[in-house]
């Protein structure tokens, strides 16, 4: 039983062995890159081991084990270790062989810049454990020789030690001698002069060959301040100037050019132009160009011609292929048309127009043509026909037609109405207004035994005239009838009168007597005895014989008796019940009487009186008004009220109104404030519509012209006062115009006389009449449409050259420094004081256009001094400027602080005076700026500055570095230059755009 026991032992404790093996974490098992190898080949579960980065790099890694495999506490990955900037070395650069970071391992070679030269042994570094091995490189600057001249020849410079970049100025000490050679030389990068020193000859010019043209007494030699006289071969004509010798050799080149004429418009409105294809012709070549359809030559309205090139260049006639347009028509009695032909008015075209006052249109619409605007003409004259009027006869004769508002006058004949003249109009519509038909009248009836009682007596009546007739006493009808003269002139109505028979019997008159008239029995008069009288109270009295046979009876009373009641006016009288002799007045409604009643004295009757009431009543109603006083129900005459209005609205008329005689005087009306305008046709208000504008007080209205041509005389805005005024006069829209009085011997191409007046866009050209007359000025001038010309009018004066000579200039005929001469005159010039010479014609002529006949010549001497240096941009001179150099001195430029001499073959650091002129080059190189905005918008950084330090000299290096979880993108470098003020910058984006 002992053996099975130690068997199981055994394999127990070879179970647990092999369990353990597993439970152990392997050295072979660390798989990071560039790191140390631990110690141990193996470590137990829950063992700890820290893993280092091989020299010359950083990291950490730090693991444990657990249960066979390796757990991460801490991960940094072994990188490059940082060495930092390498240095920048003055006048020279650096570059990595390979990578774009500074880091171990990282080798930056040194070169120097153009100029200078390596004076280190070692000229690159590598990044070390330790850091950057070696120094850092020196650039030295490159030395040529010192130079030395004989004595005709000065130099300026840094004859003594020259560097790269200085340049060397050579100048003849004598003023008649020149450099024979190169007069500037500057120092090589290779350490050598440009050139040798050159020597000085005397200044000398050769006569040149010119092309097209040949020196006039040509020299083998000109000496220097000697002019060169050459002509040109025909159609060719020279330089303007005069050549002269100098010392850099001739100061003008002489040439020929060819006299050409170029033909500029080819193709616009072009149809067909032979020779095809050719623009530049010469003198008497001519070219045919025929315009397209819808072109024509301007002015002479052809549309094929030929043109020909004239020996001073210039074309026989514009050859320019003109779009066909019409005019405006101004004067074709067009309304507006400024307005109505302000579009379209190329070939062709159709536009609505109205026509002035006093003519019509000739058809709805005007259409352009080559012959311009037709129909033609536009607008015709309205005029009347004679009229033709029955029976009447024209004063004065007649005529076959009449003018707008013409007035004529007629009669109608004898017997036709009416009778008095008649005046007629012809009107705006060629119609005659006024017109009266001659119309037969009615003659005067003739009716026996009656007499108008209404209507007048006349030879002739008009139709429908009525008139009221009766027959005398004793005829009959009695009533009074109407005749009436009919549309035949007729009379209607008529009635013939006849003598009534006799049929009132005799009266007897107790205590008076009577009388009848022998014609007339119907009627008769009485009167009573002493101590009567008649009933009516007269003292005598008359009865008529009524229809019906019987008389009124007439009665006489005692004088003491009261006979009938007297008549009142304006009321009536009434007989009291209890007294005969006393009666009640009563006046009718609006009239009073001072007796209530009346009595009779010895039988007189007392006359009562009824007066009308004066008094007035309620005043008149007025709206949007009060009175200032209490309501009465009457008001005496002479009363005075007054009415006052409410708020925002004026009375109109007085505001105090009075009783008189019953009646309230005129009352006034509250009428609403407001400021009222009437817009003419040609302006409008921007708040408003149409012509009539009425506003509220406060408002404010903006005014101005419709349609070119106009122009607003006053304020634009005017407000609306509480009193109903405007701030302002109300403005004007008056048409704009330029004005021109033309002097005597000036002329306009467009226009007869002497004032000028155009409107807008219109051109006019001006020109002088008379020999000796120039125009100075403007030959054309177009009218603005602010009314205003585009340049001054011009003047024609007496056409004279003028010269104002140096003062080291006279001319032999004339005194002083201001010439003036006609054409045809010639002056003679000279030069005064010693060293100077005449560089020019000596005799030069006044030509007739004002010209002289050579350029004016000029008085030329040997100056030698400089006045204060000129400004550079970016630099100023070193010492302190003076008023006055002597040639030879030289002043030293610096550039401002950050900007760097440009020291290139073409430019120095000096100006030099030469001969009264400042000669040398300058040029300051500018720096890079770079801004933090900037960079952010690139995800960049500066990688070894401080981030204020936002700036660089010109091919200085900023070394950029990306943000902050962003990568580099694209080819550029992180290592920029500065270029004379420009710097590429690169760009870093985030690692997964």
């Amino acid at each position: 039983m002992r053996v099975p026991v130690k068997l199981l032992g055994f394999g127990f404790w070879l179970f647990s062995f092999n369990f353990a093996q597993c439970q152990e974490c392997l050295r072979e098992n660390i798989k990071y890159a560039d790191i140390v190898p631990v110690e141990k080949a193996s470590y137990a579960d829950g063992e700890t081991v820290k893993v280092n980065c091989v020299a010359g790099y950083t990291g950490l890694y730090k693991l444990k084990c657990e249960k066979g495999e390796w757990k991460k506490s801490i991960e940094r990955p072994c990188a490059k270790k940082k060495c930092g900037h390498p240095g920048d070395t003055q006048n020279g650069d650096f570059k990595l062989t390979e990578g774009t970071e500074f880091v171990f391992g990282a080798t930056v070679v040194y070169t120097c810049k153009k100029g200078y030269e390596m004076a280190s042994r070692i000229n690159q570094r590598t990044c070390r454990i330790q850091g950057w091995d070696n120094a850092v490189p020196v650039c030295e600057v490159v030395k040529c020789p010192a130079i030395s001249t004989d004595g005709e020849v000065t130099a300026s410079g840094n004859t003594e030690e020259g560097r790269y970049g200085d340049v060397i100025h050579f100048e003849c000490v004598s003023s008649d001698k020149m450099i024979d050679g190169s007069s500037d030389i500057h120092c090589e990068e290779t350490g050598k002069w440009s050139d040798v020193v050159p020597n000085c000859k005397d200044i000398t010019c050769i006569a040149p060959v010119i092309p097209n043209g040949y020196v006039v007494q040509p020299q083998p030699e000109y000496q220097k301040d000697a002019t060169l006289r050459y002509k040109c071969n025909e159609t060719f004509k020279p330089r303007e100037g005069i050549p002269r010798c100098a010392k850099f050799g001739w100061t003008l080149k002489p040439e020929c050019d060819e006299v050409t004429c170029e033909l500029k418009s080819t193709t616009f409105g072009v149809k067909k132009i032979k020779p095809h294809g050719k623009t530049i012709f010469r003198v008497g070549e001519s070219v045919e160009i025929t315009c397209s359809e819808k072109h024509w030559f301007f002015g002479s309205k052809e549309d094929s011609r030929s043109f020909t090139c004239k020996d001073n260049g210039v074309w026989d006639y514009e050859p320019v292929c003109a779009e066909i347009t019409c005019e405006t028509p101004y004067d074709q009695n067009v309304y507006r048309p400024y307005y109505y032909f302000i579009g379209d008015k190329k070939l062709g075209a159709i536009t609505s127009y109205r026509c002035e006052s006093g003519y019509r249109q000739t058809a709805a619409k005007a259409t352009c043509t080559r012959d311009g605007w037709t129909p033609k003409p536009l607008c015709a004259e309205i005029v009347c026909a004679a009229p033709n009027i029955p029976n009447a006869e024209i004063d004065g004769g007649q005529r076959e037609n009449y003018k707008i508002n013409s007035r004529i006058q007629y009669k109608c004949r004898s017997g036709f109405e009416p009778e008095e003249p008649v005046q007629i109009t012809c009107d705006s519509q060629g119609q005659w207004t006024g017109i009266q038909q001659c119309t037969k009248m009615c003659a005067a009836p003739n009716i026996p035994n009656a007499e108008i009682q209404r209507g007048h007596q006349r030879p002739n009546y008009r139709i429908n005239s009525r008139i009221q007739y009766k027959c005398h006493p004793g005829f009959e009808p009695e009533q009074p009838f109407h005749i009436t003269c009919d549309s035949q002139a007729q009379w209607t109505g008529i009635q013939q009168c006849t003598k009534m028979p006799k049929l009132c019997l005799e009266l007897f008159l107790e205590n008076g007597f009577i009388y009848s008239h022998p014609s007339n029995k119907e009627e008769i008069f009485y009167s009573c005895k002493t101590g009567y009288k008649p009933f009516t109270g007269n003292w005598w009295d008359s009865v008529t014989c009524r229809k019906g046979s019987q008389f009124d009876e007439p009665r006489c009373i005692r004088e003491e008796e009261c006979g009938a009641l007297p008549s009142v006016h304006h009321g009536k009288l009434t007989l009291t019940l209890h007294d005969p002799e006393t009666a009640d007045v009563e006046c009718d409604p609006g009239y009073m009487s001072t007796d209530r009643s009346i009595k009779c004295t010895n039988g007189r009757w007392k006359k009562p009186v009824c007066k009308e009431v004066v008094r007035c009543g309620i005043p008149p109603n007025v709206e949007n008004a009060v009175i200032t006083s209490k309501p009465e129900e009457f008001y005496p005459d002479g009363s005075n009220l007054t009415y006052v209005c409410r708020s925002l609205y004026l009375i109109s008329g007085e505001s105090t109104v009075s009783c008189r005689n019953g009646t309230w005087e005129k009352t006034p009306t509250c009428q609403e404030t407001k400021c009222n305008a009437n817009l003419s046709e040609n302006m409008r208000s921007d708040e408003h519509w149409g012509s009539e504008v009425s506003v509220r007080p406060g408002q404010t209205i903006t005014l101005s012209c419709v349609g070119k041509g106009y122009t607003l005389q006053g304020q634009r805005e005017i407000t609306c006062q509480s009193n109903g005024e405007w701030s302002s006069a109300i403005p004007k829209c008056e048409e704009t115009k330029c004005n021109a009085n033309l002097s005597e011997n000036m002329r306009s191409d467009e226009h007869w006389g002497s004032e000028v007046s155009v409107r807008p866009g219109q051109t006019i050209t001006l020109s002088c009449v008379g020999r000796g007359y120039t125009l100075q000025g403007q030959e054309k001038i177009t009218c603005q449409s602010n009314g205003e010309w585009s340049s001054a009018i011009p003047k024609c004066e007496e056409t004279k050259c003028n010269a104002n000579l140096s003062e080291n200039m006279r001319s032999d005929e004339h005194r002083g420094s201001e010439v003036s001469v006609r054409p045809g005159e010639t002056i003679t010039l000279s030069c005064v004081g010693r060293g100077y010479t005449l560089q020019g014609q000596e005799k030069i002529t006044c030509q007739p256009h004002g010209e002289w006949s050579s350029p004016f010549p000029k008085c030329e001497g040997q100056t030698t001094s400089c006045g204060p240096p000129p400004d550079v941009n970016d630099a100023d001179t070193i010492e302190l400027k003076k008023d006055e150099y002597n040639t030879g001195e030289r002043v030293v430029y610096g550039c401002f602080n950050k900007y760097i001499l440009d020291l290139s073959p073409s430019f120095s650091r000096y100006l030099t005076c030469e001969q009264g002129e400042w000669r040398g080059n300058i040029k300051c190189l500018k720096p890079c700026t770079v801004t933090v905005e900037e960079m952010n918008r690139r995800g960049i950084d500066l990688a070894y500055a401080d981030r204020q330090k936002m700036f660089a000299p010109h091919n200085d290096y900023i070394t950029f570095a990306c943000q902050w979880g962003k990568v580099l993108e694209g080819d550029r470098q992180l290592r920029q230059q500065c270029d004379d003020g420009v710097m590429t910058l690169p760009e870093c984006v985030g690692r997964w755009e």
